[in-house]
């Protein structure tokens, strides 16, 4: 059977599987290739300075006619105003603490500091000019949302938190606007503002994700939003199998991110893909270490050395300025197992660095095939 929904009409696609927006991972490169081969490409611009990002919607659209995406970050909590740690402290008054922390860290792992430049390249800004405010900061996002709506771009989605405060100026532009949310109650919030399409993103999901697993959320969501937009599901979905079983939870397609981690066209470095290939189920770890708020990531030592620490990590954007050059050193050095980067429960089955056009098509085949002969009969039948 014919793997369509409402959403290709709407996005003006073939097949309803859309690139998440996992900054950094997911760039133009990806997004074109993915676009190319009938689904939605979306660019994750979380950290992308105002500049890089106009460079990189104008990149993308020159390697892509079709509809493309882009997706920032909008957390309510940073654009309110940085909350104080647990301990009553706030988060400015315990910054140096955190980065000596990173620096004995450092240290230990025989990582160099890296300069402001090698800093600013690697979170997408223009280190001659510092691009703008600082990064995941309310000013920051702030600018982003500007260049969204000047490059008029056809799909935007909201990550993290609600576009309300941009939906008329995104209406009038007519993109079509998405918001990722973890919660019901947050589905109600983001179709009150008048979002177009709501994806379910469980627990299983790499990067920012809900404290509901999967296949609970999906339809819980679904029944929430009662048909007035479509909902995607997400969360652990790496192939056809993944996509049939959303959809048989009333999803209308599948925002899909760790499948497309290990293609060519991947922003990795190529350490981090081979990180991929070789995890499993038990591959990935909840933490607040990099960013300040839950994500899952792949097992690696920085998570693991404030977990034994017993350091609270600090609120968003606090900790991403403690985290990021440890990061990027570690990138630079090529120790996944410092930072492998995020990537959600699928991960034992991305088994091989291909092409993201096949990848795409292979998952779209075998929600097909899956939906065509019953899901427990595909199994059987590539189990063999």
């Amino acid at each position: 059977m014919a793997l369509r929904t409402r959403v290709c009409d709407m996005l003006g696609i073939e097949t309803p599987i859309l690139l998440a927006g996992m900054g950094g991972a997911a760039t133009p490169e990806l997004a074109a290739a993915v676009s190319n081969a009938g689904g939605l490409g979306v660019i994750g611009a979380a950290a992308c300075g105002p500049e890089r990002l106009r460079a990189w919607i104008r990149r993308t659209r020159a390697l892509t006619d079709r509809p493309f995406g882009v997706d920032t970050l909008l957390p309510a909590s940073v654009r309110r105003g940085a909350a104080a740690a647990n301990t009553g402290i706030s988060p400015a008054a315990l910054l140096p603490q955190h980065r000596r922390f990173a620096a004995e860290f450092m240290a230990r792992e025989n990582l160099s500091a890296p300069s402001p430049e090698a800093l600013a390249a690697a979170a997408g800004r223009d280190p001659s000019r510092q691009d703008g405010p600082a990064p995941l900061s309310a000013e920051f996002f702030a600018a982003q949302m500007e260049v969204v709506i000047e490059e008029r771009v056809p799909v935007y989605a909201a990550g993290l938190g609600s576009p309300a405060p941009w939906m008329e100026r995104l209406k009038a532009n007519a993109t079509t606007v998405i918001a990722v949310v973890g919660a019901t109650r947050h589905a109600r919030q983001v179709l009150e503002a008048g979002v177009d399409i709501i994806v379910a993103q469980g627990h299983d999901g790499g990067g920012h994700n809900a404290s509901v697993g999967t296949m609970a959320l999906i339809p819980q969501v679904v029944d929430a939003v009662a048909g007035r937009v479509p909902v995607l599901g997400a969360g652990g979905i790496a192939d056809g199998r993944g996509v049939a079983a959303a959809l048989m939870l009333g999803a209308e397609g599948a925002w899909i991110g760790t499948a497309f981690l290990a293609t060519h066209e991947s922003g990795l470095a190529e350490c981090q893909k081979q990180a991929l290939l070789a995890g499993d189920d038990q591959g990935t770890v909840v933490s607040r270490a990099v960013t300040g708020k839950p994500a899952r990531m792949l097992r690696n030592r920085w998570a693991s050395a404030y977990a034994e620490a017993g350091l609270e990590p600090l609120p968003m954007p606090w900790q991403s300025a403690v985290a990021h050059p440890v990061t990027a050193a570690a990138v630079a050095a090529g120790r996944a197992d410092v930072w492998p980067g995020f990537a959600g429960q699928g991960l034992g089955m991305v088994r091989q660095i291909r092409p993201a056009g096949d990848v795409l098509r292979d998952i779209a085949a075998g929600a097909e095939r899956a939906l065509a002969v019953g899901v427990p009969q595909f199994c059987r039948e590539i189990a063999r």
